[in-house]
């Protein structure tokens, strides 16, 4: 599993397997980001089950689906609340990790005092 620490409450990875998911739980996260739409490629598992299976392992799951090039800062204060929310670290994910930066990056900007 190939994740990178952003700061003390959120980590991104790449898609997440059904398989990783008591890992994840057992390393210490709290809660789990989904920020790929469902059906982007066959491959991949849907947020249905993902959800199902966090919350057995005591994992809060939140679905905020990105399209690449398409975040707004609706997405961004839902990625920020889900984060707080979480009360702990959270791992998001989408397909390579580059659209959960995104929005990391953007709930940043949004929490800086203008």
């Amino acid at each position: 599993m190939n994740l990178t620490k952003l700061d003390a409450s959120v980590t991104i990875a790449p898609q997440l397997r059904m398989e990783v998911l008591t890992a994840i739980a057992h390393a210490g996260f709290r809660g789990i980001i989904n920020n790929r739409p469902d059906g982007e490629s066959p491959d991949q598992p849907d947020s249905k089950e993902l959800a199902a299976k966090a919350h057995r392992l005591g994992l809060k799951y939140w679905h905020i689906p990105i399209r690449p090039g398409e975040a707004t800062l609706d997405d961004a204060r839902a990625f920020a609340a889900a984060v707080h929310q979480a009360g702990g670290p959270v791992l998001a994910f989408c397909r390579s990790g580059t659209r959960s930066r995104q929005l990391w990056q953007l709930a940043q900007q949004l929490s800086r005092p203008r």
